[in-house]
């Protein structure tokens, strides 16, 4: 027997933690960015954010907006690519 998908609202999303796939704290969703025309979410605004992952790249901002190509799972979190902490990493290689 198939399990039918059951449509949740969107804005259930607002308020969920998000971490990376390695289990990183990396914001609280706070909006989302859609595409009216394609009807589907594009990106998750992030406010709450972890300093440490994001101060020198958005200098002093309040919050970042992640691509919503990089959700791996949505749960009671949201789960991402690690490709935030990949940044990070790189940045500290170039020191």
């Amino acid at each position: 027997m198939e399990s039918e998908s059951v449509p949740q609202e969107i804005t259930s999303l607002v308020g969920r933690e998000v971490y990376s796939n390695n289990g990183v704290f990396v914001g609280e969703v706070e909006d989302l960015r859609l595409d009216m025309d394609a009807e589907r979410v594009t990106g998750l605004a992030l406010g709450e954010i972890n300093r440490e992952l994001f101060d020198a790249r958005v200098d002093g901002s309040k919050g970042v907006l992640v691509p919503y190509r990089w959700v791996r799972a949505v749960g009671d979190v949201v789960l991402i690519n690690d490709a935030i902490e990949q940044m990070t990493e790189t940045d500290d290689e170039d020191v």
